[in-house]
């Protein structure tokens, strides 16, 4: 009878990979039949909407056949670099920016407005049109020449709000808890697993925090469409753009139409008929072409390597950061003869603090052969900035979050709920210590003395890293430190960057260093396409599956609060992360 189950089991396995493979074999032949480039017609306008969330860089392959399977974000690296090839591009005429709900970060978007106004200085047009505009839409829209809103539209600017979940009752209620170990002076620290509310200390650094993102926020809005910081403020507390007529009366816009009279604005600056098509190129087939020129030429090379998402021991991947794949990046762009830089462009908000140590490390080796540079993106806060403290200089948008210089342990403990379950543990040991730590029981003083112990000398080999790195005294780091976070702006004012700018500003910075003028650019690591992941582990479409369900069945709130708690069960180890999930719309 088993040898019957297993031979049916293994004919259904082989069925299944036969089936697998020959639906590979059909999309390489459409892939292969397919036209390789785009055309782009004479008199074309870019068409700039952005459907997928945004990577700072997704890493796949391009001569891989099967890259774009299954993916599902787009990289804000490709984005760039094709709003400056279409700059240069005699066939494109301007750009036309109509997104809703774009899904990036707030440096994403600034870094897509940067672009945007260098793209202007070319002297063709940017317009932008949106039936509804959210915050960031807008914040991106107004770099435009001319915006314009649907007449029954809507339009969103209220200001930056920030929440932020407390656990505390719901451990009680539970009996689930996250005991907490953390460095004394780390006053917010894990405060969601402590209290119900937010202490007056944390409150007030967010809200300075959320000003000065805000202050970066209206002052590139003011310059671009001829608004005080102050008459901007007022519309914000007046909700002055929540209909079409306000927000034309209070020049948020400049004009409300249909798509149809939006596209008549577009023919008339293109000088072609009413009854004539415009020649729209969308931006993931413009992606395509850009792909094949290059904004930097020259024999010698800048590596630039993107560290982006969680930290995490191990490996790593497009969403999150381990030190294999970036240690491998660093050694490589080290040993390369060509390679005369290293950019390393940070997106995270920290976590384990080994790895960030261990990655700090390659860092400083690489420093020693070669110029190293940071770029920081929407968020580079402690573990992110534990592994920027080594480079010879920090660029960081004003918009970025950074900062959170501290260390802390989160450790699940369920005797409560065991005990109201019933259940009891026992132990039998051979030493006093053998029984580090159980779930099962509250946790010991000895234990907690031996994480603290542990927490400290963490610290203090961080403030260290600053100190050297930044070229101050300990107590002077220590000072900024204590897990407080601040905006880039405030950053540099501080000494914890050096400079305020894009990625493109840092590597500018990388080729002043290493003292050359032409270069080109080789991005790292190469990460494995989501298709090829699939086929690894075929369990990947049904994680992405169970995800789906959840938020089905939990909603949005629901779902958030889970991946909130399940996150912190997951956390190994001292951690070097930004205190708390910090929500700001």
């Amino acid at each position: 009878m088993n040898f019957l189950r297993n031979l049916l089991a293994a004919i259904l396995g082989t069925l299944i990979a036969f089936g697998i493979m020959f639906f590979m074999f059909l999309i390489f032949i459409s892939l292969a039949n397919v036209e390789e480039g785009v055309v782009v017609k004479r008199n074309s306008v870019l068409d700039l909407q952005i459907k997928d969330p945004i990577n700072d860089y997704t890493g796949s392959n391009e001569s891989d056949p099967f890259a774009g399977l299954f993916q599902e974000a787009v990289g804000l690296d490709d984005i760039l670099h094709a709003i400056a090839v279409a700059k240069d591009d005699d066939r494109i005429k301007g750009i036309s920016v109509r997104n809703q709900f774009v899904m990036a970060g707030w440096s994403q978007v600034k870094a897509i407005r940067d672009a945007l106004r260098d793209f202007k200085e070319s002297g063709k047009f940017v317009y932008a049109y949106a039936d509804l505009y959210m915050q960031k839409d807008y914040f991106l829209a107004s770099v435009a020449d001319s915006v314009y809103l649907n007449p029954v539209g809507n339009l969103d600017f209220r200001g930056l709000s920030a929440e932020v979940l407390f656990f505390k009752e719901l451990q009680e209620k539970t009996g689930v808890k996250m005991e907490v170990v953390r460095h004394g002076k780390y006053k917010s620290a894990v405060e969601p697993f402590l209290q119900d509310e937010m202490s007056e200390e944390n409150r007030t650094q967010i809200r300075e925090l959320l000003a000065s993102l805000w202050t970066s926020i209206v002052d590139d809005i003011s310059s671009d469409r001829g608004l005080t910081s102050g008459d901007l403020n007022a519309i914000a507390d007046s909700l002055g753009g929540r209909t079409p007529a306000l927000a034309l009366r209070n020049r948020l816009v400049d004009g409300t139409l249909y798509t149809d009279e939006y596209e008549s604005r577009i023919k008339t600056v293109l000088d072609i008929s009413e009854e004539k098509d415009i020649d729209y190129v969308e931006l993931s087939d413009y992606l395509k072409e850009a792909r094949k020129k290059s904004v930097y030429k020259g024999s010698d090379r800048i590596a630039v390597i993107y560290a982006q998402g969680e930290i995490f021991y191990g490996e790593g991947g497009p969403n999150f950061i381990g030190q294999g794949l970036i240690n491998k990046a660093l050694i490589r762009a080290r040993e390369d003869k060509k390679v005369k830089a290293v950019v390393l462009r940070v997106n995270s908000p920290g976590g384990s603090a080994l790895t960030s140590d261990i990655i700090w490390r390659e860092v400083v080796l690489t420093r020693k052969e070669k110029p190293v540079v940071v770029s920081m993106g929407d968020v580079a806060a402690s573990g992110g900035y534990y592994i920027a403290a080594g480079a010879d200089k920090i660029l960081a948008e004003p918009t970025t979050i950074t900062g959170s210089i501290g260390v802390f342990g989160t450790i699940p403990n369920i005797s409560e709920l065991a005990k109201n379950l019933g259940i009891n543990a026992e132990q039998v040991e051979t030493n006093r210590n053998s029984t580090e730590y159980s779930l099962f029981e509250p946790m010991s003083p000895e234990f907690r003395g031996v994480v603290t112990e542990s927490i400290e000398n963490t610290y203090q080999t961080f403030l260290q890293r600053v100190a050297e790195g930044r070229k101050m005294s300990m107590q002077r780091a220590d000072s900024l430190a204590q897990g407080r976070v601040w905006s880039g702006t405030e950053a540099l004012q501080l000494g914890l960057v050096d400079q305020l700018g894009g990625l493109d500003d840092a590597i500018a910075e990388a080729a002043a260093l290493a003292d050359i003028s032409s270069f080109s650019v080789r991005r790292y690591p190469r990460y494995k396409s989501n298709f090829e992941m699939l086929m690894e582990d075929l369990s990947g479409a049904s994680e992405k599956a169970r995800e789906n369900l959840l938020k089905s069945e939990l909603g949005e709130e629901g779902y958030l609060l889970y991946r909130e708690v399940r996150n912190a069960v997951r956390q190994k180890g001292v951690q070097a992360r930004l205190p708390f999930s910090l929500t700001i719309r």
